[in-house]
């Protein structure tokens, strides 16, 4: 995210970043930064397709922190694409960049690689927390930097296109916020978290740049995410300084040549006349509209916090229903959304998958025809940013997805809805007043179950386990009952611990399930020293979660006729693989919670629901 090089040109040659104090402020955050760098510091492992009970933890240690020194935080969340869909070729090297991070950790390599659902996990703990959150229409960055600045207050990211805005009260990097090291403070102030502040005053007076208003065309010429100028190789090769290689000398040297110019306009026409005479009107557009975007935008997000309304008119031009706004705004619809039904066009986020199989995603392949259906059947954009001019009766989506260690796009059809239904009983803009039983029955069809076969199962496990069904019904190659009854035994664990750990009130824990947590966390410490990695397990995990994935999305358009698991304690990538190793050796493992009826009871009513 942001310039290439920035940052390290910031550590490195530019000036020190101020001390900075936080405490008894408002700080506005950036969602996305804040997710990835809780979700990497939280992991231990990347292969086994992520743990999200230790990234609700940290979540929730985070913002416990800020709170203990009197820090009202406001989350702000990138949305989708956007209408114009500026980032498409960032976001295909991004993607094309996360395959051969995945490509390499199955085969043993190291790396890094964010979980599929980890969004939704962060999602799902900020709502848990009560920590004021927004999800833009589209990319954040702008109206971020208009609510700090309307505020008067700091921003906490780690984007380095922060470092050129012109923020009032300062950009701080998350990997400068030292929020697990909390100061007492003396007096009256308190405690306070010890962080770094980037003051874009500082680094132009640095640098001899005149006017702060000369960074845009900084940012924009060095390449961010909307601009890859490969015309302006000419021009860099003349303003290089000598003696300084790299990328910190392109840099430095483009910033060594801005002194000159006293305003943006004067060296945007200077930087001109590098080009040949046909390209230059192009170029000066494509610069000039890029260097809006470090302009802060007028979003009120203020008025979102305060009253609930979020009034964008990029949304209202998309034409979009008002009840999928507010949805999207308040994080209860996902950007796969928003991006489905503006540009007919999604990424497929890859996992830790065998490479040679098709990919996990196509297991839900139906689930996402269904989502596809319901959003654009009838749409009043029947032409707007489409693959094509749609010539089918059914429209099309184009899907980002791998096929084996490429990057490929495929168009894939909207599904008609299940038999039983007419589409015209399910129109989008009137789906929320659809009676909850027929949207229930429809999600309930979709995934290939009856709820009679759910009434055993308690409510908040009845869509994973409706999911779990499908995923059966539609892997391939088929699930074994190994790696079934492992998903299902970590499923339990899950529901042991939230009644131990966070036990109702109303109820009394019983003693036989403490006893069954204690026997299964020492179980679980003993056995998860082992390392073994099955990648055919963990293709077959990775296709449950896609099915999960699309499950979630589903119910959350159809507006949850079921309730929302929480992934906290739903999925735990290194135990589920670990369950399905110890299985395939030592059937006895089934018996893991025998300490507690309650347990063993959940566990088969959750095996005869699925096998049934």
């Amino acid at each position: 995210m942001g310039v290439p090089g920035l940052a390290g040109l910031v550590e490195r040659q530019g000036p020190p970043l101020a001390e900075l104090r936080v405490r008894d402020t408002k700080l506005v955050i950036a969602g996305s930064s804040l997710s990835h760098r809780l979700c990497f510091a939280s992991a231990g492992d990347f292969r086994r397709g992520g743990d999200y009970g230790p990234l609700a933890a940290a979540v929730g240690e985070f913002f416990s922190s800020l709170r203990a020194c009197g820090v009202a935080a406001f989350v702000v969340l990138d949305g989708g694409r956007g209408a114009e869909d500026r980032k498409l070729p960032t976001l295909r090297e991004r993607a094309a960049e996360r395959l051969r991070a995945a490509h390499g950790l199955s085969r043993g390599q190291g790396g890094c690689l964010v979980p599929l659902l980890a969004r939704e996990a962060f999602v799902q703990a900020l709502s848990r927390l009560r920590v004021p959150f927004v999800q833009c229409f589209a990319e954040a960055d702008r109206e971020i930097a208009g609510l700090a600045n309307r505020w008067g207050c700091p921003v906490l990211s780690l984007d380095s296109d922060f470092c050129v805005f012109d923020l009032v009260a300062g950009y701080c990097p998350l990997s400068h916020f030292q929020w697990r090291s909390v100061c007492p403070g003396e007096g009256a102030p308190g405690c306070y978290i010890p962080a770094r502040c980037f003051s874009a005053e500082q680094f132009c007076r640095h640098f001899g740049l005149p006017n702060k208003s000369l960074l845009p065309v900084f940012a924009v010429v060095s390449g961010n995410d909307y601009v890859d100028l490969a015309v302006l190789e000419m021009f860099f090769s003349k303003v290089r300084r000598p003696g300084k290689a790299g990328k910190h000398g392109r840099l430095q040297g483009l910033l060594h040549w801005l002194t000159q110019f006293a305003e943006p306009a004067e060296a945007v026409d200077s930087l001109l006349k590098y080009l040949k005479q046909h390209q230059r009107e192009e170029v000066r557009e494509l610069l000039c509209a890029s260097m809006e975007d470090y302009t802060p935008s007028d979003v009120n997000l203020e008025d979102f916090f305060q009253n609930g309304q979020y009034e964008c008119e990029a949304a209202r031009r998309a034409d979009v229903p008002q009840w999928v706004l507010d949805a999207l705004a308040k994080g209860k619809l996902p950007p796969f959304i928003s991006d489905a039904l503006i540009l007919r066009s999604v990424f497929l986020h890859v996992q830790v998958e065998n490479m040679q199989r098709p990919s996990a995603h196509t297991t839900a392949s139906p689930i996402r025809q269904v989502i596809y259906g319901l959003l654009l059947k009838g749409s009043q954009n029947a032409e707007a940013a489409s693959p094509s001019k749609q010539t089918s009766e059914l429209p099309v989506v184009c899907e980002f997805d791998r096929l084996q260690k490429t990057l490929r796009k495929t168009f894939v059809q909207a599904g008609s809805l299940p038999t039983h239904f007419c589409d015209d009983h399910f129109p989008l803009d009137k789906l929320i007043e659809v009676p909850v039983s027929r949207r229930q029955m429809l999600l309930l069809e979709t995934l290939g179950v009856k709820m009679s076969f759910l009434d055993p199962v308690p409510s908040h496990l009845q869509l994973p386990v409706a999911v779990t069904c499908h995923w059966i019904r539609c892997s391939e190659p088929k699930v074994k009952l190994h790696q079934l009854k492992a998903l299902l035994l970590m499923i339990v664990s899950g529901e042991l611990q939230r009644i131990t750990n966070h036990p109702d009130p109303t109820a009394v824990c019983a003693e036989d399930d403490a006893i069954a947590c204690k026997e299964f966390l020492e179980w679980k410490e003993k056995k998860l020293q082992n390392k073994d990695f099955d990648l055919d397990a963990a293709h077959s995990f990775c296709q449950w979660q896609c099915c999960l994935q699309m499950g979630l999305y589903l119910n959350q358009l159809l507006c949850t006729p079921l309730s929302e698991p929480d992934l906290s304690r739903l999925y735990s990538g290194t135990l589920v693989h670990r369950l399905s190793q110890e299985l395939k050796s030592a059937p006895s493992v089934e018996n893991l919670f025998s300490s507690s009826p309650k347990m063993n009871l959940l566990y088969q009513v959750l095996l005869n629901t699925t096998t049934s």
